[in-house]
């Protein structure tokens, strides 16, 4: 099974609503990358690597507001994570019997290849439709649907979920 806790978790990477980024620049992104144990050596990036990271992040958060049923530009989504593959040089290997995608890059593309190889097999392996994206526009947190239907839209009921039922009970009453 994939990794869907890698590309959540590199989602997340950006909290919107408080403004706060680890991805802002290289030194950020070579620390997001050791924490999550992407980067075995010495890695340095530089802050258009962490441009380029941002970029597929966001591809990635528009293809899990698509599993979530908002509308959204996918071929542009793919066409960031299609450029992003090519650099980082995936490839096919196989494994004890299993496929798998390998970046045959190092440093700060290989680390990236890793999470899009993870986005990848959660495709290939029809995981990835369990992965959203919070449907509250000023949230937009990745989350894993573990719902028996696979019908949640919330990163949390309490919160966003909540914001949004009091915002239509409001509607309603005006």
């Amino acid at each position: 099974m994939a990794d869907l806790d890698l590309v959540r978790d590199f989602v997340n990477s950006v909290d919107i609503e408080q403004q706060r980024d680890e991805l802002q620049d290289g030194r950020g992104l070579v620390s997001w990358f050791a924490a999550h144990r992407l980067a075995f050596t010495p890695v340095r990036a530089r802050d258009a690597d962490a441009a380029d990271a941002r970029a597929v992040r966001e591809a990635l958060r528009e293809l899990l507001r698509a599993n979530n049923g908002i509308p959204v530009d996918e071929a542009a989504a793919a066409a960031t994570l299609d450029a992003a593959a090519r650099r980082a040089g995936l490839e096919v290997r196989f494994d004890g019997g299993a496929v798998r995608l390998a970046p045959r890059k190092g440093g700060v593309q290989g680390a990236l290849g890793n999470v899009l190889a993870a986005a990848a097999e959660a495709m290939a392996d029809g995981s990835w439709q369990r992965l959203k994206a919070c449907r509250s526009d000023t949230c937009r947190w990745a989350f894993v649907d573990n719902a028996r239907n696979h019908s949640r839209q919330w990163c949390s009921m309490s919160v966003c979920g909540n914001r949004q039922k009091a915002r239509v009970f409001r509607e309603r009453h005006a």
